[in-house]
């Protein structure tokens, strides 16, 4: 019987899942941290929803910015490492070739081959670049995660994680038990969705985020009970 290998990878570049998870679990844990430290102060229902749509706005605008600036940064040093290797390829393929080839061969690949290789790759620069992109730099320079997808998928993923906790406030509820209860159950099904990706426990996964978040909204409800 023939045994079906399934070949379809994930998109672990893309630059969406890091930012989205990221995202979500920080709102989620800022705006129940936040709604926790200000319930133990005695806030009353009123102010409670103004501060965690403040922490909302001001959460996901912070992510944003924040995603967009490290992507950035890091494609812009990704492109100035390529330049720098397009440049030496183009003065000294030769050396590069070798220098190629002395890398397979220390990860076992036959001399003879390696050189070989690395000789047919050098009548392909833009090929030749890509591979020495990965080999030294780890990187392909074709597929670098894009800022802008980076910072959206932030901003909505905060913005969602940080609404749930707020929604039984804006529901009605005038007791801080409802909010915890909601944002309590958010951490949990946010870990347990993630881990469809990453292949772990779904309920591991999610009770991983749920002892998270109870970490943060007890120390911040301590705090805030110490000042009401």
């Amino acid at each position: 019987m023939t045994t079906t290998i399934d070949h379809q990878h994930a998109d672990v570049s893309g630059g969406w899942l890091r930012p989205a998870t990221f995202g979500a679990m920080d709102g989620l844990v800022t705006n129940i941290g936040l709604i926790a430290g200000v319930g133990g102060g005695r806030l009353d229902p009123d102010e409670i929803v103004i501060t965690g749509l403040a922490g909302l706005v001001a959460g996901a605008i912070s992510m944003a910015l924040g995603e967009y600036t490290s992507v950035r940064t890091q494609n812009e040093q990704i492109a100035y490492e390529v330049d720098k290797e397009r440049r030496e390829l183009a003065v000294n393929p030769e050396a590069e070739a070798e220098e190629l080839a002395q890398a397979w061969i220390g990860r076992g690949m036959r001399p003879d081959l390696a050189h070989e290789v690395a000789k047919e790759l050098a009548k392909n620069p833009g090929e030749a670049l890509r591979v020495h992109a990965q080999e030294e730099l780890g990187v392909n320079p074709a597929d670098v995660p894009s800022p802008w997808v980076a910072a959206f998928s932030s901003f909505v993923c905060f913005s969602i994680g940080a609404l749930i906790p707020l929604l039984p406030y804006l529901l009605g509820a005038d007791k801080l038990w409802p909010a915890l209860t909601a944002g309590g159950l958010g951490l949990f099904v946010a870990g347990a969705i993630v881990s469809r990706w990453t292949r772990r426990r779904w309920w591991t996964s999610g009770a991983r985020q749920l002892a998270l978040g109870a970490l943060a909204a007890g120390a911040t409800y301590l705090i805030g009970s110490l000042f009401a």
